[in-house]
């Protein structure tokens, strides 16, 4: 049975500006699939045997050399920079035949009562190219929603906090309003690394005692469970340091 919507409960209530940094794959939208199916061709297409999904779901959200780096093992002789571009091709085919990642189950109206406060900024940090975010985008009808989108293309993958810290200094937003929301332990020590406070979420690809061990401060299993945990984590954050718990 469906039940009404809820207003989001507001992140801060003094009038500053937050900024709210969203993970895409994992996070928005449910990619799963898609990232497999390329997997699958692009170690087809290399002649390379296929590691375990659960495997290949753990490496959601590095920067593709980053991601084969760690799918080598420690092979010197792995193919990382081959194998990335026969995953980019084969993701590019299958984009083109399949329908677009579907959004998580309450992602939308919690973007949209986030996006309509005065005091709100949404942001994305995300482990994707450009090109592939602004397809997800276009998709949704999200274009415009983003005040920052921090991707691939423009910083070290992460946990590295540079996405965290370009988006900062976009918005002129300090970490302490802000607050990053992902569903891998890439996400949590990135928004960690970068001061700003971690949300994690159990519907992506990384399991809850994995973003609990790197540093997420909160964790919640459904989308509507959100905006409060990003209230409580703002209010937190703005308490001086020794009356933190």
């Amino acid at each position: 049975m469906s039940t009404p919507s809820q207003p989001s409960p507001a992140p801060t209530s003094d009038g500053a500006l937050t900024l709210i940094l969203f993970d895409c794959d994992g996070t928005l939208v449910d990619s799963q699939h898609m990232i497999v199916q390329a997997m699958h061709d692009a170690h087809a297409a290399l002649g390379l045997a296929v590691p375990e999904r659960a495997e290949l779901l753990s490496i959601v959200g590095l920067s593709l050399p980053e991601a084969f780096t760690v799918l080598a093992r420690g092979d010197a002789h792995y193919p990382v920079m081959e194998m990335a571009e026969a995953y980019r091709s084969a993701f590019m085919r299958l984009r083109d035949i399949r329908p677009p990642e579907p959004m998580f189950p309450g992602a939308r109206e919690v973007l949209e009562g986030l996006r309509a406060r005065d005091d709100v900024l949404l942001g994305m940090v995300t482990g994707k190219a450009r090109r592939g975010v602004d397809r997800v985008l276009k998709a949704q009808d999200m274009v415009g929603w983003f005040a920052t989108i921090q991707t691939a293309d423009d910083a070290p993958s992460k946990p590295h906090p540079a996405m965290v810290q370009q988006a900062m200094m976009e918005t002129g937003i300090g970490p302490a309003r802000t607050v990053v929301v992902g569903d891998t332990s890439f996400d949590m020590a990135m928004a960690r690394a970068a001061g700003a406070s971690a949300l994690g979420v159990e519907w992506g690809y990384h399991e809850t005692e994995a973003l609990w061990h790197a540093g997420a401060q909160q964790v919640v299993d459904h989308f509507g469970a959100v905006p409060a945990a990003l209230s409580q984590l703002l209010a937190a954050a703005a308490l001086p340091q020794e009356r933190r718990a």
